[in-house]
């Protein structure tokens, strides 16, 4: 090809651009009612894929900040503090303590709770663990102190509250010395943990275990055991010696033996087909635009009929006029898309104050990658909408589209 027929081909590329455009701006109306169904598929797939992996990444941070050398053994009917186990004991926290490679094993007993200041009552979940082993884990779990301290040894009646308990549970903000009635005993306040991020642990209040077994009236019972590994490389393997310790000496599997990672990875399976079916459901919404966009092109080409005769006639080839339309569709989902966009990076961002004003501060975080992919996908969905009737344009005969009234 000579130098001469490459500009006239970049010539025509414009003249095609500057006719879509142009077709665009003179059906204002029906142009932008066709964008809208673009731009509300495409913000709500922006939006879900964005909170939902801002939601993994969270969840992610957490684990980290809590520890990958941990192993949860639980009864079959535990489903998280606040819920009953079924049937773990002191006896099986003896049985894993007899096996070595762990730097200190935490069994934690969890109830809720009548909680009584100044004569104002409220319930919240209060969690029993072990006294001489607060300051330890608290520390390895990256748990900070906003005021006063962890409980100590041999310590009885003392308790550290979250932080949503010490602001937001009474008329009166709660201080360190404070005396509150948890099922109605006495217990002093001797910390307040700084705010950790989500509801559950903010609302949370910790006593000595021994303490908790006395008032909540459970001797022997256990709701979780946490293992502390000493290094990570060991995990598994100590995670199977403490399945097979407590098959052996209870006689039955009625418990669940899983590691911090394992936990995580149960989590992103869930959120993984969360997003699917969230981003399934959001692309509806998408695929009626789409036949907004493929009914606008068919209308765009009926009223155009004479005009596309007009062009053949001058020598306008078939590729030609598939072109202006393709590249009309094109720019339809082009602008819907970058609207959607900016529209959904502004909803997921709109919901980081929302969760953490519920309790649950999520880091949103706007990847290039997600929104590079909502303005690709909007406008090959213009392109492909744009096809069929810009194909069936293409074919018209000149005679019969001068003919066409």
């Amino acid at each position: 090809m000579s130098t001469e027929e490459s500009r006239s081909e970049e010539k025509m590329r414009f003249d095609y651009f500057f006719m879509a455009v142009n077709s665009i701006r003179h059906r204002k109306l029906r142009s932008w009612l066709t964008v809208v169904g673009i731009i509300i598929g495409v913000a709500a797939i922006i939006s879900l894929i964005t909170m939902s992996r801002s939601l993994q990444g969270t969840i992610e941070q957490q684990f980290e900040t809590f520890g990958a050398n941990r192993i949860f053994v639980s009864g079959k009917g535990f489903q998280g503090p606040g819920t009953m186990s079924n049937g773990l004991t002191m006896k099986d926290v003896e049985t894993i303590e007899k096996i070595s490679g762990f730097k200190y094993i935490t069994p934690g007993l969890f109830r809720s709770a009548e909680v009584i200041y100044n004569k104002e009552k409220g319930f919240t979940l209060v969690g029993g663990l072990p006294a001489e082993q607060y300051s330890e884990f608290l520390a390895d779990t990256g748990v900070e102190m906003q005021a006063g301290r962890a409980i100590k040894d041999n310590e009885k009646y003392v308790a550290i509250i979250g932080s949503r308990v010490a602001e937001k549970m009474f008329s009166k903000e709660l201080s360190v010395g404070n005396r509150i009635k948890i099922n109605k005993v006495d217990f002093k306040i001797v910390g307040i943990v700084k705010e950790i991020g989500n509801a559950q642990d903010d609302n949370q209040i910790s006593i000595p275990l021994d303490t908790a077994r006395e008032i909540f009236n459970e001797p022997e019972s256990v709701d979780t055991i946490i293992v502390q590994v000493k290094s990570s490389s060991d995990i598994l393997a100590i995670q199977e010696k403490i399945e097979k310790g407590l098959e052996r000496k209870r006689g039955d599997t009625n418990f669940e033996v899983v590691t911090a990672s394992q936990i995580l990875e149960q989590i992103n399976q869930v959120l993984g087909v969360m997003q699917i079916v969230l981003v399934g459901i959001a692309a509806i919404s998408l695929l009626v635009g789409a036949i907004g966009i493929m009914n606008s092109i068919y209308t765009s080409v009926l009223e155009r009929t004479k005009e596309i005769g007009i062009m053949k006639a001058i020598g306008a080839r078939n590729p030609d006029i598939l072109w202006i339309f393709l590249i009309e569709a094109g720019m339809i989902g082009l602008v819907g898309g970058i609207l959607g966009t900016a529209l959904g990076a502004g909803m997921a961002l709109a919901v980081g104050p929302i969760a953490k004003q519920a309790g649950f501060p999520m880091i949103i975080s706007l990847e290039v990658s997600v929104l590079l992919f909502g303005l690709l996908f909007a406008f090959i969905v213009g392109m492909i909408s744009g096809i069929l009737p810009a194909y069936q344009a293409s074919k018209l005969k000149p005679v019969d589209a001068l003919r066409y009234e």
